[in-house]
C-alpha cells in the first residue's frame, strides 16, 4: 500500500513539475495572431473541400516545407529504378484516362522507395513507414502516385503534419534518436491524437521492417476519383501488390542488418535489377459506385481508414516491372519531384482534407529543395510529351522559349498556345455540387479511431501479434515518462484488451482504469470537445485476411539468397545437387568460407568465395545449405562463428538443409535437439529445401527460438 501511495504521489509530482515549467504562452501565428485551432484546415463544410485562403495551413505548412536544405525533411532516405506499367484489361466503364483504357502501351515509369522519419544517411532497417512512389510518363502528361507501404495515414487532416513530423524527429534540444519513434516526444503526440492509433499499429507490426522493397505492398492512400468519358464519377483506391508476396524481417534481424550492412534495401533492389530479376507488382484498384459513398461504417474521405477488401475486392488491372538501375542517383533518385497534384485526364481528387494540404505542400516542398520553380525541366521530372505555356524564366531555366509573346489571348503569337477543348484531352475537374458554411473543422464520420486498428489486430496471425506486442513494449520501454505509457496503455486496451495486458506485462505497469482528460486533444481551443472524442470501437467485421502476411504469397524463392558454407574440400557432388535446383528457381547463392579468396572443393576445382565469415552475417540471408566434406566440415567447427551462423538462423526461423558429414556441425549447434523441425533438413530432397524456403519462416518454431541466446 505505501508503496503504490508512493508511486501515486511521485506521478503527481512528476506532474505538476510539467505544469511548473511550461510558461502560460497562447499560441499564435508568425504575426502574433492569436489562433484557437491548429488541427483543422478551413474548408467548404466537414467535409467539404479545403480552401486556398486558409492563411494559417500555408503558414504553417509553408514553414515546415522549408526548414530543411537540402535534403527532403521526410522521405530523405530513398532508392529509385526505371521500368515501365502495362495494363492488362481496358477500364474505361470507370476512366477515360490512356494509361487506363490503351492495352497496346507501355508506360514509362520511375519509382522510388523510402523511408519517412530518418534523414539521408540512416540506416535502411529502421522501423518505419516505407514511401512508394511512383511517376507514369504518360502521353497525356505525368501522373504520380505518391503513396506507402501502409495503406492509411497517421493523422486526417493536413493542417496536422508538422506536428506529427516534429514528435517523430529527433528531440531538438538532443538530436536524438534518428530514424527512430522509440522517445517521448512522439509517444506524447500519439497518445493525444487518438487518429493516429490505426497506422501506429501497422508501424508496430511486421509491415514497418519489410524483408526487401521489391516484397512490400504499395497504397495511394486517399480515396480519389475515376472519371469516365461520360463525366461519371466512380471512388477509387489503388493497391500495388508484389509479385513475390509481402514479407518482412524479424526486430532482432533488423537491428543487426543495420550494423551489418545499412544500406541492405538499397543493395537489394540494385542487385536484383543488375542480376535480371527484375521486380514486378500489380496494380489493384478497389471501386466504390458515387452513390454508395455512405454506405460503410466508416468515411471513404477519412485518409486513416482503409477499405477493408472482405468488403471490396481488389481488381487487378496491370503490372510495374523495374528493368533499369539509375545511371546517376543524384541526378535521378535525388532529384526526381513527386506531387499528388500531378494528374490526367480520367483521374481526380477527392475532399480527403489530408490530400487537399498535400497538393499544395508538395509543390512548395519542391520549390524549396531543387531551388526553382523549374524543377519540372530537369530530365527526370521531364514529360514525355512537349509542353506550351506562357510561364517564363526563373531560376534556373534550362529551355529557350521563342517568340514574341508570353501572353494569352494574343494575335501577334497566332493565339498560341492555344486553350485544348474536351475533344482533345483537356483535363476537366469533377463538377462535384458544394453547399456548405466556410468552416474550420473536421466531420463527425472521422471519429472513430479504435475499430480499425482492432480489425487489424484480429486478423493478424498469432506470431505477427507476438511481434506487435513486443513492438510495443519495446518502443514504449524506451520513453522516460510513466504519464506517457500510462495513456499509451489505455489507448492500446481500447484496441484491444489481450495485447494491451501483454503490453504492460513488459512494461511492468497497470493499465489505468480511465483517462481523465479528452482521448483526443486534436481539436480546436473552441470545438466541442465531447463531439469530436473516439467511441467505442464497432465490429463491422471479424477479419480481413489481406491484412495479414500469413496469406501472401509463398510460391516462389526467387532472388532469395542463400548461405552456402564451405571451406577446402567440401564435397562438389553435395554442393551441385543442392545448388542447380535452387539456381534454377532463381535462388542467389553466396559461398561463405573461414577465409575470403578461392577454396578448393574435393574435386580439385577453384571456387571464388563471396564474404569471408568474419565480413557477414546470417541476417543478410534468407537461409543456409551446408554441403559435407570432412576436411570442409573440421575447418567450419574451428571458428565458433559458423556456429553462431547457424544458431541465428535457427533462432530467426529460417531454413536449413545441410547433407553428410555436415550433420555433425548441426550437432555442435542449439539445432541439435530440433532436427526433427520441418525446416531442418539432413540429407533431403532439395524440393523439400524449395517448399521450406519458400514459405519464408517456419513461424511454428517461434516459441523455441525465442529461447536462444541471441
Amino acid at each position: 500500500m505505501e508503496k503504490n501511495i508512493n508511486s501515486t504521489n511521485q506521478k503527481t509530482k512528476s506532474l505538476k513539475q510539467f505544469e511548473k515549467n511550461a510558461e502560460n504562452k497562447v499560441m499564435t501565428t508568425n504575426q502574433g495572431l492569436k489562433v484557437n485551432d491548429t488541427n483543422n484546415s478551413l474548408k467548404n463544410g466537414d467535409r467539404g473541400s479545403t480552401l486556398l485562403e486558409d492563411f494559417l495551413l500555408r503558414e504553417k505548412i509553408t514553414h515546415f516545407d522549408h526548414e530543411r536544405i537540402p535534403e527532403r525533411i521526410v522521405h530523405a532516405r530513398g532508392s529509385g529504378a526505371h521500368g515501365h506499367f502495362e495494363l492488362y484489361d481496358s477500364i474505361e466503364k470507370y476512366s477515360k484516362a490512356g494509361i487506363f483504357t490503351d492495352t497496346t502501351r507501355k508506360t514509362p515509369v520511375f519509382a522510388r522507395f523510402s523511408t519517412v522519419a530518418g534523414s539521408k544517411g540512416s540506416p535502411d532497417l529502421a522501423r518505419d513507414v516505407r514511401g512508394f512512389a511512383v511517376k507514369f510518363y504518360t502521353e497525356e502528361g505525368t501522373w504520380d502516385l505518391v503513396g506507402n507501404n501502409m495503406p492509411i495515414f497517421f493523422i486526417q487532416d493536413a493542417m496536422k503534419f508538422p506536428d506529427l513530423i516534429h514528435s517523430v524527429k529527433p528531440e531538438p534540444n538532443k538530436e536524438i534518436p534518428q530514424a527512430a519513434s522509440a522517445h517521448d516526444t512522439f509517444y506524447d503526440f500519439i497518445s493525444r491524437t487518438t487518429e493516429t492509433l490505426h497506422n501506429q499499429i501497422w508501424v508496430m507490426s511486421d509491415r514497418a521492417i519489410p524483408r526487401s522493397y521489391r516484397m512490400m505492398e504499395g497504397f495511394g492512400i486517399h480515396t480519389f476519383r475515376l472519371i469516365n468519358k461520360k463525366g461519371e464519377s466512380h471512388f477509387v483506391k489503388f493497391h500495388w501488390k508484389p509479385k513475390l508476396g509481402v514479407h518482412s524481417v524479424t526486430w532482432d534481424e533488423a537491428v543487426k542488418i543495420n550494423g551489418a550492412d545499412s544500406d541492405f534495401h538499397r543493395r537489394d533492389l540494385w542487385d536484383a535489377i543488375e542480376a535480371g530479376h527484375y521486380p514486378e507488382w500489380e496494380l489493384g484498384i478497389q471501386i466504390v459506385a458515387q452513390e454508395d459513398e455512405h454506405k460503410f461504417e466508416f468515411d471513404l474521405l477519412d485518409p486513416t481508414k482503409l477499405i477493408p477488401e472482405e468488403l471490396v475486392s481488389v481488381e487487378i488491372i496491370g503490372k510495374m516491372t523495374l528493368n533499369r538501375n539509375p545511371e546517376n542517383f543524384f541526378a535521378e533518385t535525388e532529384q526526381v519531384a513527386f506531387l499528388p497534384g500531378h494528374i490526367v485526364p480520367g483521374i481526380d481528387f477527392t475532399n480527403d482534407p489530408l490530400l487537399q494540404g498535400r497538393l499544395f505542400s508538395y509543390r512548395d516542398t519542391q520549390l524549396s529543395r531543387l531551388g526553382s520553380p523549374n524543377f519540372h525541366q530537369i530530365p527526370i521530372n521531364r514529360p514525355v510529351g512537349e509542353v506550351h505555356n506562357n510561364q517564363r524564366d526563373g531560376h534556373m531555366q534550362m529551355d529557350i522559349p521563342k517568340g514574341q509573346t508570353a501572353y494569352f489571348p494574343n494575335s501577334l503569337g497566332g493565339g498560341c498556345p492555344h486553350l485544348a477543348k474536351m475533344a482533345e484531352g483537356a483535363f476537366h475537374s469533377y463538377e462535384e455540387r458544394i453547399d456548405a458554411k466556410k468552416i474550420r473543422t473536421r466531420s463527425e464520420s472521422f471519429n472513430d479511431h479504435f475499430s480499425q486498428p482492432a480489425l487489424f489486430y484480429r486478423s493478424l496471425a498469432n506470431w505477427e501479434q507476438k511481434h506487435v506486442a513486443e513492438a510495443y513494449t519495446f518502443e514504449l520501454g524506451k520513453c522516460s515518462q510513466k504519464h506517457i505509457k500510462e495513456r499509451m496503455l489505455w489507448l492500446i486496451s481500447q484496441i484491444d484488451m489481450d495485447l494491451a495486458n501483454k503490453v504492460a506485462k513488459g512494461l511492468g505497469l497497470k493499465i489505468p482504469e480511465n483517462i481523465e482528460e479528452p482521448i483526443n486533444q486534436a481539436i480546436g481551443a473552441d470545438a466541442d470537445i465531447e463531439k469530436h472524442q473516439p467511441p467505442k470501437k464497432k465490429n463491422y467485421l471479424n477479419s480481413d485476411p489481406a491484412l495479414s502476411q500469413a496469406n501472401t504469397k509463398f510460391n516462389s524463392i526467387e532472388t532469395r539468397k542463400i548461405a552456402v558454407l564451405a571451406a577446402d574440400g567440401f564435397s562438389m557432388s553435395d554442393y551441385n545437387s543442392m545448388a542447380k535446383p535452387l539456381e534454377k528457381e532463381g535462388a542467389m547463392l553466396k559461398l561463405i568460407s573461414p577465409h575470403g579468396g578461392t577454396i578448393t572443393c574435393d574435386e580439385n576445382m577453384e571456387h571464388e568465395v563471396d564474404a569471408a565469415i568474419m565480413t557477414t552475417e546470417s541476417v543478410l540471408f534468407d537461409a543456409v545449405y551446408i554441403p559435407g566434406g570432412k576436411k570442409s566440415i573440421d575447418s567450419l567447427k574451428k571458428e565458433p562463428k559458423f556456429k553462431k551462423f547457424i544458431n541465428e538462423i535457427f533462432k530467426h526461423c529460417k531454413a536449413i538443409a545441410a547433407n553428410n558429414e555436415a550433420e555433425s556441425l548441426i550437432d555442435t549447434t542449439f539445432v541439435v535437439d530440433y532436427k526433427d523441425d520441418n525446416s531442418v533438413l539432413i540429407n533431403k530432397n532439395p524440393k523439400d529445401f524449395i517448399d521450406a524456403i519458400s514459405k519464408h519462416r517456419n513461424w511454428d518454431r517461434m516459441d523455441i527460438a525465442a529461447k536462444i541466446p541471441a
